[in-house]
């Protein structure tokens, strides 16, 4: 029955992994996936997690499943996280997934189901695989603006213009913060005009928030999300903790739905479990007890703020770094950009011919779009980078 088929084309960021294996040049450099690196090149396990491991081995009793929702105490310290106290924990409902693209289907199959005529609305350019998720529920995506023409900043007039044109009912999916694939947020005064806009207009904001902490800090970053909250009523919040925690392969994350009421909030639970159910029927333990060890302990909890904070200023001196060596090799350009962005990545403007010359003479591998992960870049790599890079300028 298979014989008919033809392979399917690569992942468009995670294929970059595979052709970079692939290269057997011993100066390669991978700035595609979005994954955390030292300046030694390794992802890290960090010190509070070691820690958290270490105190879950030893009071480890089962490995029996999970429920539907996850780790009971889980739930309420992801709320906390996401929003304190600002929102009754009564009017929200949260269940456990596998990292944060878990959430964001789980959130896409209760949208197909519940509400079948509601489209998905994502920014211009959005995170790669947004549209394929969606898409795979069922659900109509569609377009806002949102990257201005210069590639470097957001045109804000023409992202509130598209937002006022959406439907009432329909869904906006928005980047709470350190936006993927750009690094381009708004500021406070524009998340409180989007926030304005999508009440206005009676529209469902769904949050993805996989960055918390990579931008300015816990609550900085939080700024966005806990605007949206309080100026709308209905909200679906997809979060991670791949990025801030490290635990990319414990799939860790969570979708929470805030709703008007108590029993509206329970009622959309009971259809988020379903979700669950129908799709990996519980989560896995590991990645949850770990974050949730760590939250229950003021001593974890400071470790991990303190080892959050050291990965967010060396993604900070990179790009301060980056914008550096650019200047001195091309004067005349403007590279500031750079440094103005949040988070991992940085919309760096290259063409599609400019990231296929990168990769087949220099074996610099970026995705096509020209995201750059800045955390991929360190002492060492640095220089041949910018040279590459003012080269195919």
């Amino acid at each position: 029955m298979f014989e008919h088929l033809t392979a399917a084309p690569p992942d468009p960021i995670l294929g970059l992994t595979d052709a970079f294996r692939s290269d057997s040049n011993s100066n390669k450099i991978n700035l595609g996936v979005g994954v955390y690196k030292t300046e030694e090149n390794t992802t890290p396990i960090l010190r509070c997690v070691k820690e958290a491991e270490k105190r879950l081995l030893e009071r480890e009793q089962t490995k029996s499943y999970l429920g539907i929702p996850g780790i009971a105490a889980l739930g309420k310290q992801v709320r906390t996280l996401l929003w304190g106290d600002r929102i009754d924990d009564e009017r929200c409902g949260t269940v456990q997934t596998p990292g944060g693209t878990g959430g964001l289907r789980v959130a896409a199959d209760f949208l197909a189901k519940r509400f079948p005529h509601a489209r998905m609305w994502c920014s211009t350019p959005t995170w790669a695989n947004h549209p394929s998720v969606f898409a795979a529920a069922g659900l109509d995506v569609q377009y806002y603006s949102y990257l201005g023409e210069d590639g470097t900043s957001l045109d804000f007039p023409a992202m509130l213009a598209d937002l006022e044109q959406i439907p009432a009912g329909d869904t906006v999916c928005l980047h709470g913060c350190c936006h993927n694939p750009t690094g381009v947020d708004p500021t406070a005064e524009q998340w409180e005009q989007i926030a304005r806009v999508v009440r206005e207009k009676q529209l469902l904001p769904l949050l993805d928030f996989a960055y918390q902490g990579f931008g300015e800090g816990i609550d900085e970053d939080a700024f966005g999300l806990r605007q949206i909250l309080s100026t709308c009523v209905d909200a679906l919040v997809c979060s991670s903790f791949s990025k801030n925690f490290g635990l990319y392969s414990e799939r860790i994350g969570a979708l929470t739905a805030v709703a008007s009421t108590p029993e509206a909030a329970a009622a959309t639970q009971s259809h988020l479990k379903i979700s669950v159910r129908t799709n990996y029927s519980n989560p896995p333990q590991h990645g949850g007890a770990i974050v949730s060890e760590v939250l229950a302990s003021q001593e974890l909890t400071d470790m991990w703020i303190e080892e959050l904070a050291e990965m967010r200023a060396r993604i900070r001196q990179m790009r301060t770094a980056f914008v550096e060596q650019m200047k001195r090799r091309m004067p005349e350009r403007d590279f500031s950009f750079i440094a103005r962005q949040k988070g991992m990545f940085s919309y760096s403007g290259l063409t599609r011919l400019q990231v296929d010359e990168l990769r087949n003479k220099y074996s610099i591998y970026v995705v096509n779009s020209g995201r750059i992960n800045v955390a991929g870049i360190n002492e060492q790599n640095l220089r041949p980078l910018c040279d590459a890079i003012a080269s195919v300028l």
